[in-house]
């Protein structure tokens, strides 16, 4: 199960890292004045799947945020993943990029934010 979340977790980087060089090049392009045809530049990103958006979760879960993932698909309306709209991914993974961030884990004194 490890290894399929891996190569998940790697599958979503490599998309990343191809919209990240195809925004560049459209930069590029209009920075210098290259002139394509707009057909060609598509405006959509391509649908995230259940299993992108799972693997993602589940790494949040085995680093300690079950409860937060929980929530989170609650805030969606789901009790799991896979009763979730797959047109809402793509908001549910923005919302999961803050689970666990350091911003988040400490008060304005550098305390964990748990309650003792």
């Amino acid at each position: 199960m490890s290894k399929m979340g891996d190569m998940a977790a790697t599958i979503e980087e490599l998309r990343n890292a191809a919209a990240a060089i195809n925004d560049a090049a459209n930069w590029l392009a209009e920075a210098f004045g290259a002139k394509e045809p707009a057909e060609e530049t598509p405006a959509t990103e391509p649908a995230l799947t259940l299993e992108e958006v799972r693997a993602v979760l589940a790494d949040k879960s085995r680093a300690g945020h079950t409860a937060e993932i929980r929530s989170l698909l609650q805030k969606y309306g789901a009790d799991r993943l896979s009763k979730v709209d797959p047109g809402r991914y793509g908001e549910l993974l923005a919302d999961a990029e803050g689970i666990g961030a350091p911003e988040e884990s400490a008060d304005s004194l550098g305390r964990g934010g748990a309650a003792e």
